[in-house]
C-alpha cells in the first residue's frame, strides 16, 4: 500500500468517524442479547442504506450480509462484526450507558459493527477500484450463541472455490492494548471454550455425624485442587490449558449434610489435543476421587467454541496492512494466545483469515490497568474507532488488489 492511499484510508475514516461514533452510541444505549437483535439489525440496515450494496438479511438469526461488488470481477474477501451485548450491569458512568436492565455492550461489539458500517460507506466510495467483492458480515449471538455458525449454515461463505468467500477478516477492540495500534499472531489466537458440569453425590445426614452420612463436599473440594494439579502436571506446559471451577451448590442450612455438590466451570485450550487431554484427564480424576470415597461423581462437557486459529499467511498480511496504514508503531506481534474464545473460529475453520486485536485504551489510563472487556466498568476511546474503519477497508482493498496481481 503506498503512502498516498493510507493517507486516503485514514482521512476517508476521519470523515465517517462522527456518524461511526454516532451509532456506536446508540447501540450501546439499546443493547440486545442473542440471536435475535432486531433493534440492532435496524440499525445497521439504516447505517448502510442508500450505498448500493446486495443485501440479505437472516432466515434464523438476525443477521445482515451486505455485499460491496466492484467494478471488476474477482473474489469475495468478506470482513465480520458481531453485534451482540452481555448479561450484565453497566457502571460506566457515560451520557449514552445502556438503558436495558442487566445488559451491556462490555465487549465493544457496538464498535465492531459502527467500524464495519463506516468501512461500508468507505469501499462503496471506492468500488470502481474493486477487483472483485467485498462481503461485509455483521453478525449476532457471538457471545455463546454460535451466532457465525447459524449464518455459514445460511450460506453466508457460498460454495469452496471461485464462487465462495477467498478470505475472512475481523477486528476485536481491546481497551488493555495502546489506541490506534493492531495486533495479531499466526496459528492459535484464542482459546476454545467448553462448559463443565460436575456432580458428586454421597450420603446426605446430620452434621454431627458425618460418619453415618458420606459427605461429598470435602471431595468436591478435592476434585478442584486434583484437577488443577492434573493440568500442570498432564499437559504440556507449551500447549497451554485452563480450567476454572465458578459456581458450586450444595447445601440447605448449617447442620445437614448434603447428598450432594454441583459444579460448573470452564475449560479453556488452545490446541484440539489439550483440550482432548485435558477432558480424559478431568474424567479420570472425578470419577476417580469419588471412588476412593465411595462415592459417585459425573463430569459432563458441553463443547463450545473451537480454537481461533489464524492463518499464518493471512496474519502477516493483516500486520504488513496495518504498518503501511498505521506506520511500524500501529502493530505488533502477539507472543501468545490470548485464552478467550470466538465464535468468528467458526468461519476460520473454513476459510483461510484471521482475527485481530483494534487497541481502543482510553488516553487517561495505561493499557495495563484500563478496564478489561467483560468488565461493567469498560470504555473505549472513539478516536481509535478511525483506525479500526480505515483498517477494515484497507484489508479488503489490498487482498483484492493482491489477487489481481496474482
Amino acid at each position: 500500500m503506498t503512502a498516498i492511499i493510507a493517507d486516503e484510508l485514514l482521512a476517508d475514516a476521519g470523515r465517517v468517524l462522527p456518524a461511526v461514533i454516532d451509532l456506536r452510541r446508540m447501540i450501546h444505549r439499546t443493547p440486545e442479547l442473542g440471536l435475535s437483535l432486531p433493534r440492532t439489525q435496524a440499525a445497521v440496515l439504516d447505517a448502510i442504506a442508500g450505498l448500493g450494496l446486495d443485501v440479505r438479511t437472516g432466515e434464523s438469526v438476525t443477521s445482515v450480509v451486505a455485499d460491496v461488488r466492484g467494478a471488476a470481477s474477482g473474489p469475495t474477501v468478506l470482513l465480520r462484526a458481531d453485534m451482540d451485548a452481555l448479561p450484565m450491569p453497566e457502571d460506566t458512568g457515560l451520557q449514552f450507558a445502556s438503558t436495558v436492565d442487566n445488559c451491556m455492550h462490555a465487549c465493544g461489539h457496538d464498535a465492531h459493527t459502527a467500524m464495519l458500517a463506516g468501512a461500508a460507506q468507505v469501499l462503496a466510495s471506492r468500488r470502481a477500484g474493486l477487483a472483485g467483492t467485498v462481503r461485509l458480515m455483521f453478525q449476532p449471538g457471538e457471545e455463546g450463541h454460535h451466532g457465525a455458525r447459524y449464518m455459514i449454515e445460511e450460506g453466508l461463505l457460498g460454495e469452496d472455490g471461485a464462487a465462495g468467500v477467498a478470505a475472512a477478516f475481523a477486528l476485536h477492540v481491546s481497551p488493555n492494548l495502546p489506541a490506534g495500534t493492531v495486533w495479531t499472531r499466526g496459528g492459535a489466537l484464542m482459546a476454545s471454550a467448553d462448559v463443565l458440569e460436575i456432580t458428586v453425590t454421597g450420603k446426605g445426614g446430620h452434621a454431627s455425624s458425618p460418619y453415618l452420612a458420606n459427605d461429598p463436599m470435602p471431595v468436591a473440594a478435592e476434585i478442584v485442587q486434583a484437577i488443577q494439579i492434573m493440568i500442570t502436571r498432564r499437559i504440556n506446559t507449551f500447549d497451554p490449558v485452563v480450567v476454572t471451577i465458578t459456581e458450586m451448590h450444595a447445601g440447605t442450612t448449617n447442620n445437614v449434610i448434603p447428598e450432594r455438590v454441583d459444579m460448573v466451570g470452564t475449560l479453556r485450550a488452545v490446541s484440539e489435543n489439550g483440550r482432548k487431554l485435558a477432558v480424559e484427564g478431568m474424567r479420570r480424576v472425578v470419577s476417580g476421587i469419588a471412588a476412593a470415597h465411595e462415592m459417585t461423581a459425573e463430569l459432563r462437557v458441553t463443547p463450545g467454541y473451537p480454537v481461533t486459529i489464524n492463518d499464518d499467511e493471512c496474519a502477516d498480511f493483516v500486520l504488513r496492512v496495518g504498518s503501511d496504514l498505521l506506520g511500524p508503531e500501529g502493530t505488533g506481534r502477539m507472543p501468545a494466545p490470548v485464552m478467550g474464545a470466538e465464535d468468528f473460529s467458526y468461519v476460520l475453520q473454513q476459510r483461510p483469515g484471521a482475527l485481530a486485536f483494534l487497541g481502543v485504551c482510553p488516553p487517561d489510563v495505561s493499557p495495563v490497568h484500563a478496564h478489561a472487556c467483560h468488565s461493567n466498568r469498560m470504555v473505549i476511546h472513539e478516536d481509535a474507532l478511525r483506525a479500526g474503519v480505515a483498517m477494515y477497508a484497507a484489508l479488503a482493498i489490498e487482498y483484492l488488489a493482491g489477487a489481481r496481481s496474482d
